[in-house]
């Protein structure tokens, strides 16, 4: 195939709710390039988008998967995204290398959740959309109905470009009020025949013609003085103002298809080619430094990898777009964030499973290559001359966690290294070992998301694992003044041990004046400061440690001893073993003896005084509050508030968004595991939500009372 230069390339991002036909779009897409001679269908699982194992199982998208077709000696580049919003970090990765995106919805069910959801990921992107009314030919396809949807709930204006005459199962007809011709379709091929627009539907063709020459207008001061001079506006004006509208994110332009028959395929994509942006009119992409990358062939060669993916039999397969320059087989480049030379031996032009090797690919088109070092998705290849990195993919946070293990204790280290894979495909996926929790955690966008990955563990690697509800890493602190002392002594021939430790804790908070007397069940204690350290605990909060002591009751020598005894205790909390912040200690006295006192006696006496003041002191624990926002069609937001509130969340705020409810809520982390399921049981998977670390915040005494009773304190002194 030909090497395309920048002017001659569409980066196209294909996507919508689950069920709006994407796929078969797709299909239609690469067959009127002849890119495939025969389309596939999603029932016959040949489609070249959807063309995994578990895909074909559960006949929807699960992966984006990147394709290309050859139209009009232009070439398209299509990324064919998820539709469950379990798998938006897919779309994330597409937008940013796809310039336009084209919204796929079933006219059969018009503006639905995850129209709504992959729009205002597209707003968050600053992506523009052409919007494409799919499933004509269904029996309750209704079109005026999915467009006034998206006028009610889109924040782009629609503009329809095209509307059908016989919609329904007899559907094979549309008027173009853009090229105000009628356009039947023969066959099953994409095969249309043109006619001048009937009597009949004169009348509201012209009034939908001088609503896109009004829209097209709106974008240019020379054709709107054209359009009251003339009453009108020529095609290639029209063109001309709709590309304005359409690259400023203000209208929507509407066609109308069957991606299932190839109807409307051809159009959509002509308009694609004369209207949407390009790599040259599209924003250019942004270094880490700020530098506009402009997609300009001459200068020296940049490469962002969007995605990575391991395939049996060939391993690591690296999707990029050329930013910059121009990339060749054999080429030299460095990844900017590891700083080593990776050499790109093949170059391929994707087409789903099929891969065509060519020799070269030029800035503003997309390839992948193969068997890479040491370099994944996020990572810039560089010119050596020229090093640069590319503003990163921001992936949304996520929100579903839980424990994972081996059900075969034998192949933990199996496992641990198939996560790692997995989060080199899918970045959305996290996975860490908690040494606090004890567990392995892994996150991901929903339950689905990572039962598909557990799914796919199992068929394709013989690997069984579990996954179990995550401990919560509550903290623990204190509510008020304390004052403890402990001796440690033993003595079992030879040297003994022995250590006295005097303490007083406090709560600590910013800004709080030094310690210089306190008065603890009836007792005055004196502080003189000899000397203060104050630590930020790595899981948050501070410790302020107080060496108090006069006279020499203590050695200087052991005050490290005390401090470590003291940290050792606030690693593993006396209440429930969680972490304990926000104190403040101050040892005042104690005793030595001049032969048996040494470190590990005034370690434990430090550590046994601290757990017995602490427990005198008010302790609490807190817990961690995520704030929630839920985004769910109207009828159903009586029933999603009233499972918040069986979950002890506290209503911070609703609003209504086109159609749409929005709550805000706070909710403690120990109430929302698997609230992803709850929530789509509740919602007959209509709503979806979004979840982000708050505070802590203490627990009701009832949660705290049950906590410390399931917990057995296990200290090995």
């Amino acid at each position: 195939m030909k090497n395309y230069s920048a002017k001659e390339i569409k980066n196209i991002v294909l996507i919508g709710a689950p069920g709006a036909g994407k796929t078969t779009l797709a299909e239609a897409m690469a067959f009127e390039g002849k890119v495939i001679d025969r389309r596939g269908s999603i029932e016959n699982n040949n489609t070249i988008s959807d063309n995994t194992d578990i895909e074909h199982e559960y006949k929807r998208s699960i992966y984006s998967t990147t394709l290309f077709t050859e139209f009009m000696d232009r070439k398209l580049n299509i990324i064919d995204c998820p539709g469950s919003d379990d798998f938006c970090g897919s779309l994330f990765s597409a937008f940013k290398v796809g310039d336009i995106g084209v919204m796929v919805l079933n006219a059969q069910n018009g503006w639905e959740v995850g129209s709504e959801l992959q729009s205002r990921y597209a707003r968050i992107l600053n992506k523009p959309l052409i919007g494409v009314v799919n499933q004509l030919d269904g029996d309750k396809a209704n079109f005026d109905a999915t467009v006034e949807g998206v006028r009610a709930n889109s924040s782009v204006k629609p503009v329809i470009v095209q509307y059908p005459v016989n919609q329904g199962s007899g559907f094979d007809s549309f008027i173009d009020v853009l090229m105000m011709k009628l356009y039947k379709f023969v066959d099953e091929n994409g095969k249309r025949e043109e006619y001048p627009i009937p009597e009949s539907e004169l009348e509201r063709a012209n009034a939908l013609n001088q609503e896109l020459a009004e829209a097209a207008a709106v974008y240019d001061d020379a054709l709107m003085e054209l359009y009251f001079e003339k009453g009108s506006l020529t095609q290639d004006d029209i063109r001309a103002g709709l590309k304005l509208g359409v690259s400023k994110r203000d209208i929507m332009p509407i066609f109308c298809a069957s991606g299932k028959r190839d109807i409307g395929t051809k159009r959509l994509m002509e308009f694609i080619i004369n209207v949407g942006p390009g790599p040259l009119k599209a924003p250019a992409f942004l270094s880490t430094e700020g530098e506009e990358l402009l997609a300009n062939d001459t200068e020296s060669t940049v490469v962002f990898v969007f995605k990575s993916q391991i395939e049996q039999h060939i391993g690591e397969i690296t999707y990029f777009r050329v930013v910059r320059g121009k990339v060749t087989e054999g080429m030299e480049l460095v990844n900017s964030r590891t700083g080593n030379k990776e050499k790109l031996s093949q170059l391929f032009a994707v087409a789903g499973k099929n891969r065509v090797k060519v020799a070269e690919l030029s800035a503003g088109d997309i390839g992948c290559t193969v068997k890479l070092k040491g370099t994944r998705t996020n990572d810039t290849l560089a010119a050596p001359s020229a090093p640069v990195a590319v503003e990163p993919i921001v992936f949304p946070e996520p929100r579903y966690r839980a424990a994972v293990k081996a059900k075969e204790q034998s192949d933990e280290e199996k496992l641990g290294k198939l996560l790692n894979d997995a989060k080199y495909e899918d970045p959305t996926i996290l996975v860490e070992y908690s040494k606090e929790l004890k567990q392995t955690i892994i996150q991901g966008q929903g339950e689905h998301h990572l039962n598909i990955l557990k799914q796919r563990l199992s068929t394709e690697n013989k690997m069984e694992l579990e996954y179990f509800a995550p401990k919560i890493p509550y903290r623990e602190t204190i509510t008020k003044v304390a004052q403890a002392d402990y001796r440690h002594k033993k003595q079992s021939g030879g040297s003994g041990q022995f250590g006295e430790v005097h303490m007083v804790i406090e709560p600590y908070y910013d800004d709080m004046p030094e310690p210089t007397k306190y008065k603890v069940n009836g007792k005055e204690i004196t502080v003189n400061i000899k000397g203060k350290e104050e630590y930020d605990m790595p899981w948050g909060g501070k410790l302020q440690y107080y060496n108090s002591i006069v006279g020499g009751a203590i050695d200087a020598r052991f005050m490290p001893a005390i401090l470590k005894g003291i940290m050792e205790k606030m690693d593993e909390g006396p209440l429930t073993g969680s972490y304990a912040r926000d104190i403040r200690v101050v040892i005042y006295d104690g005793k030595m003896h001049p032969v048996d006192s040494n470190e590990i006696s005034f370690k434990l006496a430090a550590r046994n005084a601290f757990k017995d003041a602490f427990r005198n002191a008010g302790p609490k624990i807190m817990e961690p509050v995520y704030n929630v926002e839920v985004l769910t069609p109207s009828e159903y937001m009586g029933a999603v508030m009233s499972d918040l509130q069986n979950r002890r969340a506290m209503i911070m705020g609703m609003e209504s968004d086109k159609g749409f409810d929005r709550l805000n809520a706070r909710v403690p982390l120990a109430e929302l595991y698997r609230y992803s399921t709850s929530l789509s049981s509740l919602t007959s998977g209509a709503a979806t939500y979004t979840m982000q670390f708050a505070s802590y915040e203490q627990v009701p005494a009832d949660v705290q009372d049950k906590l410390l009773k399931a917990y057995t304190d296990t200290d090995e002194e």
